[in-house]
Formats: C-alpha cells, sequence, structure tokens
C-alpha cells in the first residue's frame, strides 16, 4: 500500500519510500498551478464550442424538415445553408477534439511534475517541455478551427439574409 509521510521537522516529505524534500515540492505545487488554470479556461472554451455544436446540429435538422415540405426548385437555398452548417459542425468537432487533447496533456504534464519532484529525475526537462508544446499546439489549433467557424456562421448568416432569387 502505498503511503506519503511528511516530516516537517525534516522539512522532508515520504511518497512509499521516496523522499523529496518539501521545500523541492513547494516550487512544484507553483508551476503546476498554471495547468490547473489552463485546464479551467479551456473547460469554459469547450463549454462553450459545445454548445455551438448543439445549436448547429438543431438548426441542421430544422432545415432539413422545412427542405422536405418544399418544392425541388426552392429546396437550393436551404440545401447550401445545410452544407454550411455540416462545415460549421465539423470545424466545432475539430476544435473540442483539440481542445480536450489540449486539457489531456496538460493533466498528463501536472502528473508529471509532481513525478520528477518525487522521484527526484533530473532529465524531465525535454518531456516536460515537449508536454507543454503539445498542450500548446493543440489549443492553437482549437482555437484556430473556432475562428474558421465563426467565418463559416457568418457566411451562413448573410446566405440566410439575402433576399429570395426571383425565379
Amino acid at each position: 500500500m502505498l503511503s506519503i509521510r511528511i516530516d516537517s521537522a525534516a522539512g522532508r516529505t515520504s511518497l512509499g519510500g521516496m523522499a523529496a524534500p518539501l521545500n523541492e515540492l513547494v516550487p512544484v505545487l507553483q508551476v503546476a498551478i498554471s495547468p490547473v488554470i489552463l485546464i479551467s479556461g479551456v473547460g469554459l472554451l469547450l463549454l462553450s464550442l459545445s454548445n455551438r455544436f448543439g445549436r448547429a446540429v438543431d438548426r441542421s435538422r430544422q432545415l432539413a424538415r422545412e427542405m422536405r415540405q418544399l418544392p425541388p426548385a426552392d429546396r437550393q437555398r436551404l440545401s447550401e445553408q445545410v452544407r454550411i452548417l455540416y462545415r460549421r459542425a465539423a470545424l466545432i468537432q475539430l476544435a473540442i477534439t483539440m481542445a480536450a487533447i489540449s486539457v489531456l496533456l496538460a493533466a498528463v504534464l501536472i502528473i508529471s511534475l509532481f513525478l520528477i519532484a518525487l522521484m527526484g529525475w533530473k532529465s524531465g526537462v525535454l518531456p516536460l517541455s515537449a508536454l507543454f508544446i503539445g498542450c500548446m499546439l493543440s489549443l492553437i489549433l482549437s482555437l484556430l478551427a473556432f475562428l474558421r467557424e465563426i467565418h463559416w456562421s457568418l457566411t451562413a448568416l448573410k446566405l440566410e439574409l439575402e433576399p429570395p432569387a426571383e425565379g
């Protein structure tokens, strides 16, 4: 069984027989705060993205019902809107996936920080750097997909606001 023991007189923490000075763990806790805040912020981004995804799917279903009731000649305009909504939903899905990967990498980064400190490993800089860079790249890709989805949202709005073509 794994046990954690803190010897405040000696300033050491023991995790199942592995010892790390408490004064070495405090900076680790301070460094781990940034990824935790990142996780919180990306969680809010994921909430926003999932709401946008739900709205895009609901609007697509609504337009599909309307298309079934229109004569074939009038379906082109709604068909274009559904096509744009599908593209938007795909971009939102990509943004959600990349944001989730960013959160997962941040969580692995936090765990790695503690393991490196507890085990006393000295060669942890490269793996930690790779995790942080991967986390940030995933977040950047998520935000780029989000910005592209917003562009398509405005394109769909413009199409919807155009007067119908006289036939």
